[in-house]
């Protein structure tokens, strides 16, 4: 690979982490190709990119990025595969997961993610990684707060049964 080629490499590199939110970093060394193809397949039904690059090539790149990805960088030793998604953080860490259950190996291995720049490292974050709320699920859950003291004072006011819509009614009736 020419010195050029590199160049581009790295500049598709960082375009493709500036335009995705969140991004893991694996290690399937030891899969097959018909492996890697069924958990690539895997991936694409998730709506997640998976693609493989040299250890330098993401290191330069993530070095050319806003962000201190200084922590990660002690992570790219070996074979790595960069898995990128838009939305769903833990998309990435649901496919693992799902590809892992069918592997006896436990494979593909976790190294790394950044979600919304927030980095998280090692096997053990992986399934801290799988439970994330997404941004979507979080408002729902707040508005779903929001909404239930307003539901409880409506129900209250509708049941003449109780003492604060008994209140209610009678003051009324006095008008």
């Amino acid at each position: 690979m020419t010195r050029n080629e590199k160049g581009q490499q790295i500049n598709d590199l960082i375009e493709k982490f500036k335009d995705n939110n969140h991004f893991y970093i694996t290690d399937t060394s030891g899969l097959s190709v018909a492996e890697i193809n069924k958990f690539r397949g895997m991936c694409f039904s998730e709506g997640v990119e998976y693609k493989v690059f040299k250890n330098t090539l993401i290191k330069r790149a993530l070095d050319n990025l806003d962000t201190d990805y200084s922590s990660i960088q002690s992570t790219l030793k070996g074979f790595s595969g960069v898995m990128f998604v838009k939305e769903n953080g833990k998309a990435p860490a649901k496919v693992i997961q799902k590809y892992r259950e069918e592997d006896a190996d436990g494979r593909p291995y976790f190294k790394a993610a950044s979600i919304n720049s927030d980095i998280f490292i090692g096997e053990d974050q992986l399934s801290a990684l799988s439970v994330l709320k997404s941004k979507s699920e979080l408002i729902g859950e707040v508005i779903t707060l929001l909404q239930s003291p307003a539901i409880n004072v409506v129900s209250a006011l509708q049941s003449g049964s109780s003492k604060l819509g008994g209140i209610m009614k009678t003051l009324s009736e006095r008008e």
